[in-house]
């Protein structure tokens, strides 16, 4: 299936040289036109927003990916380890139960949605093969970003070549654990417990999710990785962050989107 591109779009997301000549974007909640809870650029298809405003938002990231819209992909996230290898478009909102994406297909876009978990995209140093995971730490403990290096490895690159970049997500600083949640992480993955620091509270435990998704990374056997250091917590006026709603007590959230492409395109 052929999907040739639509206007670009007038859109700022954050991006990583390390990802080199993949197209890519780490999108902020700014520049759509979803409003209220959802202002701006919301691009989950399971929250309250209206149906046009979703396509539309989802419209503006595909133009700036330099796709055609139906060829902006997700998956219904679940916090699991499953992968799934697109070779053609589905429709927004149908994508299977998993977690994580990868493609070798330039006519596609490849993305998962976040706010607060870690949104990981990968690409080989050519950018000929991609991938994008959702990994919250319920997801980083299952195995997704491993799961994700296995599934490029399948179409046909080396873990020598694979160059991985944590996105925005909640820092350290932010993220406050109780013991359940420590002890649920440290006694499977015992090297986790370097990413837990002292808490603010009695009982309770600072996390390092993206040095833990970095650590995880490399010890899978990347040799070029990197986290952005944004906190999605702090920066209200940039992100959506379920910690940030969950304090303020509750409510309808948006979330934003982290995007990937192969760095060349069918003629």
């Amino acid at each position: 299936m052929t999907c040739p591109p639509a206007a670009p779009a007038s859109l700022a997301p954050l991006t990583s040289p390390l990802l080199g000549q993949a197209r890519h974007g780490f999108f902020t909640r700014e520049g759509g036109v979803s409003s209220g809870p959802y202002a701006s650029l919301n691009c989950s298809t399971r929250s309250g927003d209206t149906a046009e405003n979703l396509a539309q938002n989802r419209a503006r990231v595909a133009s700036h990916m330099d796709v055609q819209a139906n060829c902006l992909l997700g998956v219904t996230q679940v916090h699991g380890p499953t992968v799934v290898t697109a070779a053609t478009a589905w429709p927004a909102g149908s994508g299977a139960e998993a977690d994580a994406l990868v493609t070798n297909n330039p006519d596609l876009a490849i993305g998962v949605i976040t706010a607060d978990c870690a949104p990981v995209l990968f690409s080989t140093a050519q950018g000929t093969i991609v991938g994008a995971a959702h990994a919250g730490w319920r997801g980083a403990l299952s195995g997704v970003l491993e799961a994700t290096i296995e599934a490029m490895l399948a179409l046909g690159t080396t873990r020598e070549d694979i160059h991985a970049v944590v996105g925005p997500c909640i820092a350290q600083e932010s993220y406050e654990t109780a013991e359940d949640m420590h002890s649920t992480i440290t006694s499977t993955d015992r090297q986790a417990a370097r990413f837990f620091a002292p808490g603010k509270r009695a009982g309770h435990y600072q996390f390092d999710l993206a040095g833990w998704c970095v650590f995880r990374l490399q010890r899978a056997g990347l040799k070029h990785t990197a986290a952005l250091g944004v906190d999605t917590l702090m920066d209200e006026n940039r992100f959506f962050s379920h910690r940030r709603r969950t304090l303020a007590g509750g409510g309808p959230i948006g979330h934003q989107i982290s995007v990937i492409a192969t760095g060349t395109r069918n003629g």
